[in-house]
Parts: C-alpha cells; structure tokens; sequence
C-alpha cells in the first residue's frame, strides 16, 4: 500500500521533501498559494531526478506521483505524514500548523522544517492535538542528505516520536532525535558557530569565502563525513585518545582565537561575502551548481555509507 507525503509550503526544502518521498515511492500533494509553484516544484524534481536514479529509486517512484492541492485542508486528505515548510516567521508557522492541526485527522503527524523554532512554541496555538506537531528539521539537499533532527514539544509523547522515527526511516533518512527542546536544535548551532567565525575572517581581511571554504573542504570537512568532531578529536589525542587530547590542547580553548558573537553585517562585509561567492560560482547558475554538489554528493554517500553503522536512527556508533 503507497504512502501519502503532504507537503505544505515548497521553496528549496518542501521540494527536496517532495524528490526524497518521491524516490521512495510515496505519493506527494503539496500546496503552496503561489501561482508559479507547480511550475518551479516540478523543474526541481526533474533537475533532482538524475542524482536520486544514480542513487537508486525504490519500486515505483516516479515523478508523476506529485499533485498540486487547491487548498491547505485538500491537500491533508488521506496523508499519511504532513511536512510543513512555510517561512522561518513564528507567527506564520503558528498560523499554518494550527490550520493543519484542525484540517488532518488528529492521529497524522506533523513535522515543521524549522530550523529553529521549538516545538512547544509552534504547538501553542494547536488544540485539537498538538503533540503530533514536531520538529522535523531536515538538510539541504533534502533529497540526498540523510539526517533529520526530530524534536518533541511539551504536548509530545514518547510514542509519537516512536511513529515519527519510523515515518521518516520510512523516506530513507536516519532520525537524531534531540534529548530536550533547544534553539537551533543542534546540527544548526554547530553550523551557526562556524559561519560567525568565517564572516570575521572576511570582515577582518584574514581570508576570502574561497579560501575559508577551501580549509573546509581539503582539511576537516573530509574527516567530518566520516567521524565527527568528538571522535576525531579522540584520535588526535593518540593512543590515550581524548582525555590526553584535552590536557594537552584544551588549554588552548581559552586563548582568545575565536569571536562568539557575529560581525556587524556592514555594507562592505555583505559586499565581500557576495563578491567571493560569485567570483567562486564562476558565473554557473544555481541549477548548475546543485548538479555538481549532487552529483559529489551521491558518490560520496555511497563510499560513506560502507562505513557507517547499520542502526536504523543514530544509536549506534559512528
């Protein structure tokens, strides 16, 4: 029996929603109030297509799978699982998941994309069962990159976040449910973190976006897709591993190398970041460029995917 993935909102990440579950083979009706959208989801999918074959389909999957819904409640009928991806504003959110959480049947979860909102935040205004609403907080691409954060508010049980794990192990993705309620939730945070830190490097004239993304790619970002920060900083500590790497290095952590807080972003630091990245992009477009990522991407989560642990979410080691 197909499964149904309703998608409400269907800019970069409710399309890659919609690519992953059609891969899978799972039927998909978004909506989005936008004219235009139908138009740009499915000029998506068809540019995401050849990446997802080369990854491999499940039995049935097929682009023609996707239905556009005239309206928000039309397009909840018989879903199985609903994903919403309205603009990172809390009031809109709270707008949509409460219009959600009155249209769908009270036992169908819903997951929010957000990034950074709480759960218990967007469930305020629901009443008819706002436990089922939860952070589902994927990674673009959202069709190749398989991590999910789950978060679980004040009205969620243990139960609902069961079923949630088992719906979107369902879409091939590994589940990280998060211990307890947090802004950013965590792959955000560390990524945040790393982001303020390269705006000084640019602002300060220390590097350019080119050469901060070249200490990424060629240095740490290749052990990251493997181990981690934790684990690879046990195996810098040698055979003692982590407890000599702390003594070691961790007086470090209190020289004043790093700045918390984000840059003023002044008129000539948004000139420099955009300057870099266009001289960087080379003059390919977006599509062209979501290409190559994808095209690196799938041959690097298949060489990953040897390595990594057999659990079905992230309880095993890695």
């Amino acid at each position: 029996m197909s499964q149904q993935l309703s998608v409400i909102g269907t800019g970069v990440i409710g399309n890659g929603w919609i690519a992953r579950a059609l891969a899978r083979g799972w039927d998909v009706v978004a909506f989005d109030p936008d004219p235009e959208a139908p138009r740009r989801t499915r000029a998506f999918v068809e540019n995401a297509w050849e990446s997802l074959t080369r990854q491999g389909l499940a039995e049935g999957a097929s682009p023609e799978r996707l239905r556009f819904a005239e309206s928000l409640e039309a397009a909840v009928e018989g879903a199985d699982l609903i994903q919403e991806n309205v603009p990172e504003r809390l009031s809109l959110k709270r707008e949509i998941l409460t219009a959600l959480d009155a249209a769908a049947n009270p036992d169908i979860l819903i997951g929010s994309s957000t990034s950074g909102f709480k759960p218990s935040d967007l469930q305020q205004d629901c009443t008819r069962a706002p436990g089922r609403v939860i952070v589902a907080h994927p990674f673009n691409p959202v069709y190749l990159l398989p991590l999910v954060e789950l978060v679980g508010g004040d009205a969620t049980t243990p139960e609902e976040i069961t079923r949630a794990r088992d719906y979107y192990q369902a879409l091939a993705m590994r589940p990280l449910v998060v211990r307890r309620e947090i802004e950013g939730h965590i792959a955000d945070r560390l990524m945040e973190a790393l982001w303020r830190e390269a705006l000084h490097l640019v602002n300060d004239g220390v590097a350019t976006t080119e050469e901060i993304d070249a200490a990424v790619i060629y240095g740490c970002g290749l052990r990251w897709s493997l181990m981690g920060t934790f684990l690879t900083f046990h195996l810098a500590g040698g055979e003692p591993g982590m407890r000599h790497m702390l003594e070691q290095f961790g007086p470090a952590l209190k020289l004043p190398w790093t700045k918390l807080e984000a840059p003023e972003l002044t008129t000539q630091l948004i000139d420099r970041v955009v300057e870099g990245c266009e001289h960087q992009a080379a003059g390919r477009s977006v599509a062209e460029l979501d290409r190559r990522r994808d095209e690196f991407l799938v041959e690097l989560l298949g060489l990953a995917q040897k390595y990594w642990p057999e659990a079905e979410g992230l309880e095993g080691r890695i």
